[in-house]
């Protein structure tokens, strides 16, 4: 289920959804479980389209918790995350965020892109990422103390910090953190096969390219390809889509505005798909 409010997104895992699909790269799974057994606030850092979103969502159901994802912005506030008084037929009432709803019901908390919330925004977790684990209301007053089984998860790409949008140090030494990286070759491939619906050969194809476009990312580009995107491509291709159609609408232009880098990017591309 999933419900929108303002700006804030609340995705709640329950137990009949389908399962998701993850690709353990390392000993991420391993890590998380162990953090949410000592209650402990997890960081995960790493490139866009990695699957710091996925990843997330897998340990959710893994865990059987609800699962509250917030996707942070220029504007979320702080009411954003904790709630705010609304008015209603019957007057004025409390309506609890994401944050809070989570805090009360022992759920998991995501936000995502941290960097991307205003500093007086995020100084409300300290008191939840650290021993004391509770959330003041300071505007009912109230002082609430974490649910079992309540954990807060962040998430950020480091390459979009800079001097104006990072971590605060007293913020991020709260947190137990996690590197993610573009999964390994065999590992993309076999994504890319069961979330694509790639062949073994167009799934070897699709990553040779990616990893072509990443070794461009320190000259030319911002960033490299993503393993999502490649999934996007690996899917419509699948599908019956011309290969450079694809390759141009899924992997050049969404990486560069710049003509003349897409048409660079696309001559690349063509070395691992011909015209034919």
């Amino acid at each position: 289920m999933t419900v929108s409010t303002n700006a804030v997104t609340m995705a709640i895992a329950n137990e009949d959804e389908q399962t998701l699909f993850y690709q353990e790269q390392g000993n991420e799974v391993a890590l998380f479980e162990h953090a949410y057994q000592h209650e402990l606030p997890v960081l995960i850092k790493g490139p866009t389209g990695c699957g710091k979103t996925r990843f997330v969502s897998h340990m959710a159901q893994k865990l059987n918790k609800p699962l509250y994802t917030v996707s942070c912005h220029d504007d979320l506030t702080a009411a954003d995350l904790v709630g705010r008084h609304l008015i209603g037929p019957q007057g004025t009432y409390w309506q609890d965020g994401p944050l809070t709803r989570a805090v009360r019901e022992g759920g998991i908390c995501y936000l995502d892109e941290i960097v991307e919330a205003r500093k007086d925004t995020t100084v409300v977790l300290h008191p939840l990422a650290d021993d004391r684990r509770v959330l003041p209301l300071e505007r009912t007053g109230e002082l609430i103390t974490a649910a079992p089984g309540f954990m807060l998860v962040v998430s950020y790409n480091p390459g979009y910090q800079n001097l104006l949008k990072g971590m605060k140090p007293s913020t991020r030494q709260r947190f137990v953190a996690l590197r993610f990286e573009y999964p390994g070759s065999d590992v993309e491939q076999q994504i890319l096969i069961k979330e694509g619906g790639a062949t073994p050969h167009l799934a070897h194809k699709l990553v040779e390219l990616a990893h072509a476009l990443r070794r461009l990312e320190q000259n030319d580009l911002d960033e490299g390809a993503s393993t999502r995107l490649l999934i996007y491509a690996a899917k419509m291709i699948s599908s019956g889509m011309h290969p450079l159609d694809v390759c141009r609408s899924c992997l050049a232009e969404p990486l560069s505005d710049d003509p003349q880098t897409v048409a660079a990017l696309m001559d690349v591309a063509k070395i691992y798909f011909d015209e034919s």
